[in-house]
C-alpha cells in the first residue's frame, strides 16, 4: 500500500533525508547553516513548526512558524485567487 501523500511543505520530523538547513527565524532574520536536529529543537523551544520552504535549494530553508496558522492563510490566499 503507497504512502498517502500530503500536499503542501513538510515540517517537523516530516522533514527527512537532510542534515543541514538554512534557518530563517520566527522574526525573519537568517540564522544561517545548521544541523537539522539544532534547528530542530529551537523551533521546538520556541514553541513553533519547522517548516521546509525551499526544499530544493542546498542546503533546504526552514523556516520556524506556526504551521497551522500558515496553512490556513495559504488555502486563504487560494481561495480569494479563484
Amino acid at each position: 500500500m503507497p504512502v498517502p501523500v500530503k500536499d503542501g511543505p513538510r515540517a517537523n520530523r516530516d522533514i527527512r533525508g537532510v542534515r543541514d538547513v538554512q534557518l530563517i527565524d520566527q522574526d525573519g532574520q537568517n540564522r544561517g547553516a545548521m544541523p537539522f536536529v539544532d534547528a530542530l529543537r529551537i523551533a521546538e523551544d520556541a514553541g513553533l513548526d519547522l517548516v521546509e520552504i525551499a526544499p530544493n535549494s542546498a542546503p533546504p530553508v526552514c523556516k520556524i512558524l506556526d504551521y497551522g496558522k500558515f496553512r490556513f492563510l495559504e488555502q486563504k490566499k487560494a481561495a480569494e485567487a479563484r
